[in-house]
């Protein structure tokens, strides 16, 4: 027994101060582990800790889990005030027409009636409706951080009246892969654009800072961030319908803009299509949901300030797999499926993909959320575990 206990504090010793094999691999192992693995061996030793909270080791893991990105779901408790994380992987059968896949549990955070405008690079975020002090979380770290109050009206000269409404106010978060940033860009659904702010992850101070925009405009919730550029949709005033894209360059910190042919269909979300912006939309008549009875999708992309158009034709086993009324989640980076989930449901118990190039769908059922009973989901795609600390 002394001679166990012995070889026991040897081998902790051995652990805290070295390990038996070269660095390099063992960060190559490590990066290959689940990030709630990742989250106990940096609480194992300071060994291990220093290793992996690397800047080197924390791009090597996004760069692996780039490679397999899966779907996450959030699920707002207002009766708790909690918002729960959940992720679940894609289907690996290609010649089946269901599926079932298990839904990963994976962080909660007080959610306060937040709302979450949506996900960038394994980082979420969120605020009140109203409210000018956003929140970042990491499902995969279970950390979050509570940004400064964005600069009042008054600091931009504005007087506000007694019992005036503070305007509704949009958040976008982007990643710069080359400078490897996080920045948000934040704006009153104004035409104002001295009310455009932008902060930066990841300084010692954070602070908000303005942008100038010389394009008069009204922002939307409809946006995604692709290699450096947040891009959202815009309208030129409150009444109309969206009908240009806003462009906002991280690393340059400038707008530019580019018109649609026409006034964007309800159903129109903003995906990465083989790393350039696309609109998919109904290809139905205007306002009309995603229903059994539609018929065909379209997918506008942009390559080089021009739109290019494709039109996918639904099969018949469309009708047959769809039983309610779906939204778009958006387009699964490097296959191209097109994920579609119910836009009403009080569990969520499944997803549809639509294979462009095979013209197949395919029903996924998510197994796992049954405690989640009458609370509303957000469904995102091209989740990555990212294991970076706020």
């Amino acid at each position: 027994m002394t001679s166990q206990r012995a070889a026991t504090r040897s081998m902790t010793s051995l652990h805290r101060n070295s390990l038996p094999i070269p660095d390099d691999l063992a960060v190559e192992i490590f990066s290959r582990l689940p990030s709630k693995a990742i989250a106990r061996c940096r609480c194992a030793c300071k060994l291990w800790s220093s290793m992996l909270l690397r800047e080197d080791f924390t791009d090597l893991f996004l760069t692996k889990s780039s490679d397999r990105p899966q779907l996450l779901f959030a699920c707002q408790d207002h009766n708790r005030n909690y918002i729960f994380f959940s992720s679940s992987p894609h289907p690996e059968e290609e010649n089946s027409s269901s599926y079932v896949v298990a839904a990963n549990h994976l962080a909660r955070f007080p959610s306060s009636s937040y709302k979450l405008f949506g996900c960038t690079n394994g980082l979420c975020y969120g605020a009140r409706p109203r409210s000018r002090k956003p929140v970042i979380c990491n499902p995969s770290t279970g950390q979050s951080l509570t940004l400064p109050r964005l600069k009042s009206r008054k600091w931009f000269g504005v007087v506000e009246r007694r019992g005036q409404d503070s305007p509704l106010v949009d958040n976008y978060l982007g990643y710069d892969p080359v400078s490897k940033e996080f920045k948000v860009l934040s704006m009153e659904r104004s035409k104002i654009s001295a009310k455009h702010q932008v902060l930066t992850l990841g300084t010692k101070k954070l602070s908000w800072r303005l942008v100038q925009c010389t394009t008069a405009h009204y922002s939307s919730n409809k946006w995604i961030s692709i290699s450096g550029v947040i891009y959202y949709a815009a309208s030129a005033n409150r009444s109309s319908a969206n009908s240009m894209v806003a462009c906002f360059d991280l690393r340059v910190e400038k707008f530019s803009f580019v018109n649609f042919c026409r006034a964007m269909h309800d159903s129109t979300t903003l995906v990465n299509y083989n790393g350039k912006l696309g609109l998919l939309m109904s290809g139905d008549a205007p306002g009309e949901n995603i229903s059994t009875t539609s018929k065909s999708f379209q997918l506008w992309v942009l390559q080089d300030a021009e739109w290019s158009k494709h039109v996918y034709i639904l099969p018949p086993s469309w009708k047959d797999v769809v039983t309610k009324t779906m939204c778009f989640a958006g387009i699964i980076v490097g296959t191209n499926e097109i994920v579609l989930a119910p836009s009403l449901q009080n569990v969520l118990s499944y997803v549809i993909y639509f294979n462009v190039e095979r013209n197949t769908i395919t029903k996924v059922g998510i197994q796992g959320m049954e405690a989640f009973q009458g609370k509303r989901f957000n469904t995102y795609l091209n989740y990555v575990e990212n294991v970076i600390l706020l």
